[in-house]
């Protein structure tokens, strides 16, 4: 039998489980700890010691407030710096204010409060364009307009703040310039870590997404999970977007054990997938219709996560936006915490998609290619592995977890505690550099054929069904997250990982593994160095010559 929206899309449970969720992140993001690499000496030990590796990040409930008070602002060329400052603090204090680049020029400023905000809006205008219309919708994305002023004071210019990674190319020249391995690899992490920046451009635009959804749910809220808030993301990654619609679904706790009451009076659909199906395709109506700097549209509603693909131009994001992707965000929540477990998980992650990313073993388009989420677990499992272990298994974290902390998300076990005072391991002191070569060695020869990944037990496992790689999914555990690699992408990472261990054990740095032509070269070299074929060849062939000589006598 069909049900109402408000019975169905949320059970007690479960609405529960997801609010602690959020809450847990925004606990963790409130202390959030950066990468620092210049220890690679096991993780901190006590509270005050993570704090000693703060990353310019504001917390999670500040972002949330800062993004309500800010605006964007597509600028003209050559803004005059100081006077853009000047006439908007004509409507309230900036407390803030970037400009970056993206199909031109913009500006991300952040009030002290509201009231600057509403008073910038209240001078804005709508725009007057002859030949065509607009469609009218206010929002905080707005553009400045200047009568008769030209900027000819180029120290005045705004200095814009990179919102992408720089090139391979780029990437090789600065890390020539680090006297070892270990230095390359802490410039690497640093060049490509999110920056308070980009971090604050982030929220910003869930929330000028919001204000479009909040017609249509007003109650609903969109908030970015996955790269760009569980600490492993890259300046240019995806935004990934969550629309939660818990607040909505509240109310139906409100119900009193007797006597008469009200409920809303809902459509009714027959499943709740159907619910976010329907959902969505409204919000991406929304977005191709009226939202300002929303392009290239796509609903991608048949997916086993069904979302809305998009392109915001204006801050030049690639936008995935799901709804009831509720354990996407315990896995967040989990990355997040192992990244903060120890310096050196960050660091080493980066190196290697970056290296992945180099050599062509992962891609931008989807395809059969390793995916930068299974990079990271496979990190993640390289690393539960050592002896003695820098990360601790999810089983072990979830015997940590309190009651208070059981998560139990559509029938899956998401349980695990966030408390990092229980987290307790041996002292390891490995190098970064003894990391990286030994992780290159270790998935040399790993088992594929036979064996699959699994960071619950931190120990590998016969497959469960047949597949070139088999990481299985730590919430969902009867998924694997690999699913959609194929044998010649397989046999491509391993290759490549046999030839980067062979080089860094020769003396190689980080600016050679990041060079596919000279990959490609030593991998000639090498073959032709160890040919086991021909070797077989050139005995038999010697074989068959002595033979035929012997016979002629």
């Amino acid at each position: 039998m069909a049900t109402s929206i408000a019975m169905r899309w949320f059970n007690v449970r479960e609405r529960k489980c997801h609010a602690k969720c959020l809450q847990k992140l925004e606990a963790l993001f409130s202390t959030r700890a950066g990468v620092d690499v210049t220890r690679a000496e096991g993780s901190p030990k006590d509270e005050g010691e993570r704090r000693t590796h703060q990353r310019h990040c504001t917390s999670f409930k500040q972002s949330v407030e800062q993004r309500q008070r800010s605006v964007l602002i597509s600028c003209l060329p050559k803004t005059h710096h100081n006077k853009f400052l000047n006439y908007l603090s004509r409507h309230g204090h900036v407390n803030k204010c970037f400009f970056y680049e993206s199909f031109g020029t913009y500006a991300v400023v952040e009030f002290s409060d509201n009231d600057g905000v509403q008073s910038l809006l209240d001078s804005a205008t709508i725009p007057s364009i002859s030949h065509e219309s607009v469609v009218p919708l206010r929002s905080r994305l707005l553009s400045l307009r200047s009568i008769n002023t030209v900027n000819t004071d180029i120290k005045n210019i705004p200095q814009c703040q990179p919102q992408r990674t720089v090139s391979i190319n780029e990437l090789i020249q600065q890390l020539s310039s680090c006297d070892n391995l270990e230095q390359q690899i802490m410039s690497l992490t640093e060049a490509h870590s999110l920056t308070e920046e980009n971090s604050r451009l982030r929220f910003l635009v869930c929330s000028l997404l919001n204000d479009i959804s909040a017609a249509y749910f007003p109650e609903s809220s969109i908030r970015p999970f996955g790269s760009s808030v569980n600490g492993f993301g890259k300046l240019g990654c995806d935004l990934d977007m969550f629309l939660d619609l818990d607040a909505i679904s509240a109310g139906s706790s409100n119900m009193p054990q007797s006597g008469m009451y009200v409920e809303y009076h809902m459509k009714r659909a027959t499943s709740e997938r159907a619910v976010t199906q329907s959902v969505l395709s409204v919000i991406a109506e929304c977005l191709e219709q009226f939202g300002p700097g929303c392009v290239g549209v796509q609903k991608i509603l048949n997916a086993r996560c069904p979302l809305v693909r998009f392109t915001h131009q204006p801050s030049g994001f690639q936008c995935d936006l799901t709804a009831n992707n509720r354990v996407a965000m315990r896995s967040t929540e989990m990355l997040y915490l192992l990244g903060e477990l120890d310096p050196r998980v960050r660091a080493l992650v980066f190196t290697v998609r970056c290296w992945a990313r180099a050599n062509g073993v992962t891609s931008s388009i989807p395809g059969a290619w390793i995916t930068n989420f299974s990079l990271t677990l496979m990190v993640v499992f390289f690393l539960q592995r050592r002896n003695p272990p820098i990360l601790p298994t999810l089983d072990r974290l979830k015997e940590l977890a309190e009651p208070s902390e059981k998560c139990i998300i559509d029938g899956n076990d998401c349980t695990f505690t966030s408390d990092f005072d229980k987290i307790q391991l041996e002292p390891n002191t490995e190098s970064l550099d003894q990391l990286l070569s030994d992780f290159f060695e270790f998935y040399s020869t790993f088992l594929f054929n036979r064996m699959s990944i699994n960071i619950r037990k931190g120990k590998e496992e016969h497959k469960p069904e047949l597949g070139p790689l088999y990481i299985q999914n730590p919430f969902e555990t009867s998924l694997n997250v690999s699913k959609n690699v194929n044998t010649a992408q397989l046999e491509r990472f391993v290759s490549l990982c046999q030839e980067s261990a062979w080089m860094m054990q020769s003396g190689g740095t980080l600016t050679t593994l990041l060079q596919p032509s000279q990959i490609s070269a030593v991998k000639r070299r090498k073959k032709r160095k160890v040919e086991p074929a021909s070797e077989r060849i050139k005995g038999l062939l010697e074989s068959l010559r002595t033979k035929n000589n012997v016979q002629k006598k």
